[in-house]
């Protein structure tokens, strides 16, 4: 696999926004996804987005706040992130996912992720 940075996050207050990207060279046929791990809970699925940028996928708790979105001829995949609440914060981190449902991780390592806080 190869290695994916992903950049972008920072410190904000809640209700504001940060767009996350990921360089994705050499994975530009693949579905890819958004996947964030908080302090002391489980990595969990954020969202994802087939290789073409035609279909996507998100979790309950990313719908109507966040979007997925690539560029192909940039090889980057981009996460808007909208109305940012203290629960968002965590390490984001990008990655492969199965193309039929676009939320299962498929790839073979984690990248160092971006650190994204939300402050009340």
């Amino acid at each position: 696999q190869m290695p994916l940075l992903e950049s972008g996050g920072g410190l904000v207050q809640a209700g504001e926004s940060l767009t996350l990207s990921c360089a994705v060279s050499g994975l530009v046929f693949y579905s890819m996804g958004w996947f964030r791990q908080a302090p002391g809970k489980e990595r969990e699925f954020v969202a994802g987005i087939n290789y073409n940028g035609k279909r996507t996928q998100y979790a309950d708790s990313a719908k109507d706040r966040f979007t997925i979105s690539r560029d192909i001829d940039k090889n980057t995949v981009f996460l808007q992130m909208n109305s940012l609440k203290p629960d968002d914060t965590a390490v984001y981190y990008c990655n492969l996912v199965d193309g039929a449902t676009l939320k299962t991780f498929r790839g073979d390592s984690w990248g160092q992720g971006t650190q994204v806080t939300v402050s009340s």
